[in-house]
């Protein structure tokens, strides 16, 4: 075991040669100051190196949330650290919410933000679109806060921790709502593309589950807000819990009974574990109106997905303006793939299945896995070369640049 250990689902073993676990901002500048290579260290639900270093990894999790509420502007600062279930508790205990959150709640604010984490929705934008303002500790040891306005505020949001460690974030949010959680099965993939939109535009927050099978999609989560609630046409409605890869009991509720949209929105409850981390994730961002040929691209390769996949899905993100999102300018369908832990299998399929979706400018997710290097990720992401300039401006000794952010091309 390293001095770090490994990401959750021991993907990647951690080479940095120390680990602070700061326990306040000052922490985290003492350490930043101290000189060297450094990377921030989140919730570890990355599944490669992106966040190490032969340096020094620093933790920002166990800084108190220290949450700071303001009803007149909307907004909501939190310790970067925390996850992201426990400030949605925090907001609704209080009459707030979030306009969205990922499937699973245990993430780290900071973390999910940096790279590009989503949810789902066709008028959702990924998480960072929330962002108002961040405080980070940059190269020089001092923490500096930026805001929607700051000229590097495009590029710092979804930073990837390439020129500083985030220690608090604000957030926008919005009045508390309720939702209902309704699962479907029997679409065909007939029906399904022939207008791509109509089910995943069903609800406030769609996710399409598929194991790339010849005729049936698969089960179709649609989350949605009471006073905009439809049923899905052509699906049968599931009269009891859908599983998702294992038990159901660590699934948030679901048969259409109401509920807070903190308890809805997350496929995994928060005070369970989400699944046994024996997996491989990837995931891939393609313009939402190209959604129709690039499942049909992918399931070109099914029968050699089939046999090591657990489980794909299917969701949408609204377009931004962030410029390492994956819906950076565009509105965006997401490919994700949970793979079983066959790893020299899923490294060969990856450039087979980044080979059919090229045609559609297909971006990757950050934290996941990919063989996408720089060439092929400057093709993609259009805001590339402006954002590591940023990087390069507020970071030119590299302390936060690592092998991995070189690979991508968002450091030199």
């Amino acid at each position: 075991m390293t001095v770090a250990g490994s990401t959750w689902a021991g993907t990647h073993e951690f080479a940095a040669v120390k680990l602070v676990e700061a326990r306040s901002i000052d922490e985290v500048c003492q350490a930043v100051a101290a000189g060297g290579r450094v990377r921030a260290l989140g919730t570890r639900h990355s599944f490669h190196d992106l966040a190490d270093t032969d340096g020094t990894l620093v933790t920002v999790t166990g800084i108190p949330a220290d949450p700071v509420l303001d009803e007149v502007k909307r907004q909501v600062t939190v310790g970067a650290g925390t996850r992201y279930g426990v400030l949605a508790r925090w907001l609704e205990d209080r009459g707030w919410a979030l306009h969205n959150l990922g499937s699973l709640p245990h993430i780290s604010i900071g973390g999910a933000i940096a790279t590009g984490t989503h949810g789902s929705g066709h008028g959702n934008g990924s998480l960072a679109t929330a962002v108002r303002g961040l405080e980070y500790v940059d190269a020089s040891g001092a923490l500096v806060a930026v805001g929607v306005g700051d000229p590097d505020f495009p590029a710092l949001v979804v930073g990837l921790g390439a020129s500083g460690i985030v220690v608090r974030v604000t957030l926008a949010i919005e009045p508390t709502y309720r939702m209902r959680q309704d699962v479907y099965s029997g679409l065909t993939w007939e029906a399904f593309l022939a207008d791509p939109d109509a089910v995943t535009g069903a609800g406030h927050s769609v996710s399409v589950f598929t194991t790339w099978d010849d005729d049936a999609v698969g089960d179709v989560w649609v989350k949605s807000r009471l006073d905009a609630f439809r049923p899905l046409p052509g699906t049968q409605p599931y009269r009891k819990t859908a599983s998702l890869v294992g038990s159901t009991e660590n699934l948030t509720e679901q048969l259409g009974i109401p509920g807070a949209w903190c308890d809805r929105l997350p496929h995994f409850r928060l005070d369970a574990t989400p699944s046994s981390g024996d997996e491989i994730q990837s995931e891939y961002f393609v313009a939402r109106s190209d959604a129709a040929g690039a499942l049909t691209a992918v399931r070109q390769l099914a029968d050699d997905i089939r046999p090591h996949l657990l489980v794909s899905e299917l969701r949408t993100v609204r377009a931004d303006d962030l410029w390492l999102s994956g819906a950076s300018g565009r509105d965006t369908l997401a490919i994700h793939f949970t793979w079983a832990n066959h790893p020299d299998a899923v490294r060969a399929l990856l450039p087979r299945i980044e080979a059919v979706l090229a045609p559609f400018g297909a971006r990757p997710h950050w934290g996941k896995w990919h063989t996408m290097e720089a060439d092929a990720v400057a093709a993609v992401v259009p805001r590339l070369a402006d954002a590591r300039a940023v990087f390069e401006r507020l970071d030119p000794q590299d302390r936060f640049a690592n092998a991995h952010l070189r690979r991508l091309g968002v450091r030199v």
